[in-house]
């Protein structure tokens, strides 16, 4: 907190970063509150981090624990990482909500909760065994007990709305609260209300109203007797848009495409929490997206390799429970070796496990999860934006070395959000193509760039360029099928080399630190802006301790060993039971690698991180 102006008879408090979180029954619009403060924030110019928390019942009664969704934004001047560890401003729109979510509460912050929900059933049905208005249970926050149901019947009192349309209006009175309290603009969310309800007049007035109700009581009441200003950030100069990891992927496979000039095709089966990118690419028929939503995933990663032997850009998405249905198909892919790309949106598992949750508990599938050896690019972005490059990313891999590519991303980062800069297309690195023209003489499919080992990527119905393809052992160079056990071998090593050279064509290892230090943090994937925050704290403490994240998992950056060298302990901290420190003790066998694991459905915090390392470095 730096300055205190007077502001009438309020006070206006200017704030380095703030977090709020929203959360209400799954009906009551926090995912939609959230997204808007998100966006207007983004629009002033914050940097920020979102963390929606959806309930893994889809249908819970209402009221319930189980059904609680909630929604976590942390917005301020400075660079942001993570979505943060508690909140400043928790809005509790009914028993239930605060039940579940007072865990995620600043003690000393604020709590604004809807007293109309507090009725005896509702807190009985949450749990409680008494009032928590009543009982002194909150008396470590300030609790702002506004009548936000009532409140709203009134504002939107003589439009022709039944009672469930105006109650589904109070998370925007909600939402107006929290636009005075943070000095934010109604303006642009009054414009997507009008865009929404275009069609239904009444209701697009109604949740006008009920926000700038929420704004203007927010404004007048003595429990809020300050307001807060979070100044932009200082960000390099561009176009920027609010992006969730899942789009940016959409996106990213689509610029791949557009570089190749070939069309994108995505064969894929609904699953959370991928599913939107098979949303956003049907959207995008113009730009010659083809979707096709098959009838399982096998079907679907079936039809995204003949994409890709037919000479366009093969893509499959799915969730753990999807890619263990796809491995004998991957297997094929791998056979052929055709540029496939699988998206791996990872969740809690195993089986159905935690559809809703985050997990990284897919490296061992993505790695090791096909039957004999079935080798592939494994690669996993670690923020919500960078989806959109490591998508990018996973296409110029299994384009240049003709082989599938497995892109490990998971929920946190699908549905989390924060700003992204517009790249131009000819800013994107080069995709390198080896696409055969026509063949005078004798075409061998197998022959390989000396370099990579990729064989080319001869498109059918090309004349010359006939040759067989499929799951069975192909003899070097004419692509026929062959029992031969020398060649076999041969040919198993091959691919394997092949994948291994890819190491050539990615980025060395980056150490965040001094490269000297006690402790060296290592992490993967999603886990990269609590990891980061924390070493940063530490770091600014004077404590030796460096951190290493890691985007290129099969193979690993060529100067991975020597980086780990280095360091007295390694670190590895992952959401799952160790399976990329397991991986790496395979790769560098008597090295001090440690673990630090969390299977929870929720991202580290940076204070449990922070407690870890200092324990690490006292040892």
């Amino acid at each position: 907190m730096d300055d205190t102006l007077v502001n009438g008879t309020k006070t206006t408090k200017e704030l380095e970063k703030v977090v709020i979180r929203f959360a209400g029954d799954s009906g009551d619009g926090m995912q939609l509150t959230g997204s808007q403060f998100s966006f207007t924030s983004a629009l002033w110019g914050n940097d920020l981090a979102t963390f929606p928390d959806f309930p893994a019942e889809i249908r819970a009664p209402q009221g319930t624990v189980e059904g609680v969704s909630g929604f976590q934004v942390q917005i301020g001047k400075i660079d942001i990482y993570t979505p943060g560890d508690q909140a400043d401003v928790l809005v509790a729109m009914n028993p239930a909500a605060l039940k579940s979510n007072l865990q995620f509460a600043r003690k000393g912050g604020n709590i604004i909760i809807d007293m109309d929900a507090f009725v005896d059933r509702n807190i009985e049905k949450a749990g409680f065994k008494t009032n928590p208005l009543e009982d002194g249970s909150l008396n470590d926050y300030n609790v702002v007990e506004a009548p936000i149901s009532s409140l709203t019947k009134a504002a939107l009192e003589g439009l022709q709305l039944d009672n469930k349309s105006i109650m589904r209006s109070k998370n925007m009175f909600a939402l107006g609260m929290m636009y005075w309290l943070f000095d934010r603009s109604l303006k642009e969310t009054e414009k997507y209300i009008e865009d929404k309800f275009r069609k239904t007049p009444a209701l697009a007035e109604g949740n006008k109203r009920a926000l700038n109700a929420g704004y203007h009581y927010a404004e007048t009441i003595e429990a809020l007797p300050a307001r807060y200003k979070v100044p932009p950030a200082s960000i390099e100069k561009g176009i920027y848009r609010h992006i969730s990891g899942n789009t940016a992927t959409a996106w990213g496979l689509i610029a791949a495409a557009e570089k190749l000039g070939k069309q994108l095709f995505l064969g894929s089966y609904p699953i959370t929490p991928a599913s939107d990118i098979l949303h956003e690419l049907s959207r995008h028929k113009n730009l010659g997206v083809i979707t096709m939503q098959a009838e399982d995933e096998i079907a679907a990663v079936c039809s995204a390799i003949g994409a890709s032997y037919a000479g366009q850009v093969g893509v499959t998405t799915s969730s753990g429970p999807g890619i263990a249905l796809k491995g004998e198909a991957i297997g094929l892919a791998v056979m052929a070796e055709v540029p496939l790309v699988v998206v791996d949106v990872q969740r809690g598992g195993p089986s159905t496990g935690l559809p809703t949750k985050t997990e990284q508990a897919d490296i061992n599938i993505a790695v090791y999860g096909r039957n004999s050896e079935s080798p592939a690019v494994v690669i996993a972005a670690s923020t919500p934006s960078n989806c959109f490059e490591f998508a990018y990313q996973a296409v110029k891999l299994a384009v240049e070395h003709m082989t599938p590519v497995i892109l490990l991303t998971d929920g946190y980062l699908a549905n989390g959000s924060e700003p992204w800069k517009y790249p131009k297309l000819a800013d994107l690195p080069p995709i390198k193509i080896n696409e055969p023209q026509k063949s005078n003489g004798t075409y061998y499919p197998y022959a390989r760039d000396p370099e990579t080992l990729a064989r080319g990527w001869a498109i059918p119905g090309t004349t010359g360029l006939e040759h067989r393809i499929g799951g069975l052992e192909k003899q070097d160079l004419t692509g026929n099928v062959s029992y031969d056990p020398q060649n076999h071998e041969k040919m198993v090593r091959t691919r394997a080399e092949k994948v291994a050279r890819v190491a050539n064509y990615i980025p060395e290892l980056d150490v965040i630190g001094k490269g000297d230090g006690k402790l060296l943090v290592v992490g993967w994937g999603g886990t990269y802006g609590g990891l980061l925050t924390s070493v940063k704290e530490l770091q600014q403490a004077n404590k030796k301790i460096d951190f290493a994240h890691f985007n290129y998992i099969n193979p690993l950056p060529k100067n991975t060993q020597q980086i780990f060298e280095k360091y007295d302990k390694i670190l590895v901290c992952e959401l799952n039971m160790g399976q990329f420190a397991s991986l790496l003790r395979s790769k560098f066998p008597g090295l001090n690698i440690l673990s630090y694991n969390k299977i929870q459905g929720q991202p580290f915090l940076v204070t449990e991180l922070k407690e870890v390392f200092i324990n690490h470095l006292k040892d």
